[in-house]
């Protein structure tokens, strides 16, 4: 895997302060995506046992109420473990939450099993893709109205997506 960014201190991406990994690679090709550099798959630096042992002692600050991973598009990341190893250790060894940004919607997500399996590990999703035309400056954590912001969790265990209202 390859990453474009580590933004340890971040208040832009999901509630509270947040440590953040863009991740590089995408094939959505969404029109107007703010992120258009982090499409390529040879974007930024490879992700190495370092780096990820950088990134949670980030996350482990006291400081850092949860994660953000966004891309490119993190449920492209298949093709290694990298994403899965480091949503695990960040559940395993903080139990802080992730917050995960994805272009596929959450039934996309759950039919791919590679894909859920990352899934299992986050606790909120913000999906579908970035619509130009439903583009929206006044939402919050999402660009355009057709993004969801869904409780994993609960999605998972009801077997039916379970939204979060965020004011």
């Amino acid at each position: 895997m390859k990453y474009a960014q580590i933004r340890k201190f971040d208040v832009t991406n999901g509630p509270k302060v947040r440590t953040t990994l863009f991740v590089s690679g995408c094939t959505h090709n969404c029109p107007q995506c703010f992120n258009k550099d982090q499409q390529s798959f040879e974007y930024g630096e490879f992700w190495t046992e370092e780096v990820e042992e950088q990134f949670l002692s980030y996350v482990k600050s006291p400081n850092v109420h949860g994660v953000s991973i966004l891309g490119g598009e993190p449920m492209q990341q298949l093709m290694d473990d990298s994403l899965l190893k480091l949503l695990t250790r960040i559940k395993e060894e903080t139990n802080k939450e992730i917050w995960l940004w994805s272009g596929y919607t959450y039934e996309e997500i759950i039919s791919n099993p590679k894909r859920k399996e990352i899934l299992e590990q986050v606790d909120v999703l913000i999906d579908g893709p970035f619509k130009a035309e439903m583009k929206n400056l006044s939402l919050k954590y999402r660009g355009s109205e057709n993004q969801r912001i869904i409780d994993v969790k609960k999605s998972l265990k009801e077997k039916k997506v379970v939204l979060i209202n965020v004011i």
